[in-house]
């Protein structure tokens, strides 16, 4: 398995997307059933395969993400050949950015000698779904893009 499998929410929500991956696997219902009780190895397998079709699918269309903390937000624009960031950095230890007051904050004071700003790119390894995965993996969120761009006009 490449990424991981989808959540048993996430499979109910795509009850028909797996529906239909099984006919592509030429399974009847009856036969999946079947599967499932006589073979579950085989079962979780075509799972996995589904999980990962579904992630290839969805990373291929991911255009920003965003990992907030406390005190950092890392913006990321992931363009065809490179991973943009968009690093900031409270250095003021009162303020919690994941919280609405701190937030707030960080609005009125985003020019202050408080925040921190650093700007990077990246190219992709071999692989670039799996470079977007890896992020989400380490806490990232698929977004709009809308708080990229807005650093990114203003750092222009």
């Amino acid at each position: 398995m490449k990424y991981t499998r989808l959540t048993k929410q996430q499979l109910e929500e795509l009850h028909q997307e797996f529906i239909n991956f099984l006919v592509t696997q030429s399974i009847s219902g009856d036969e999946w059933t079947q599967l499932k009780a006589e073979k579950p190895h085989v079962a979780e397998d075509e799972l996995d395969v589904f999980s990962d079709l579904i992630w290839e699918g969805v990373l291929s269309r991911v255009d920003y993400l965003e990992n907030v903390s406390a005190r950092q937000m890392h913006l990321f624009e992931l363009t065809d050949k490179e991973m943009k960031l968009i690093s900031v950095k409270i250095m003021n230890p009162d303020i919690d950015l994941t919280t609405e007051l701190g937030f707030n904050w960080f609005k009125k004071n985003w020019q202050s000698d408080f925040v921190e700003y650093l700007t990077a790119s990246k190219a992709y390894t071999a692989d670039k779904n799996l470079d977007k995965f890896n992020l989400i993996q380490q806490g990232a969120v698929i977004t709009k893009g809308d708080l990229y761009k807005w650093f990114d006009s203003m750092i222009d």
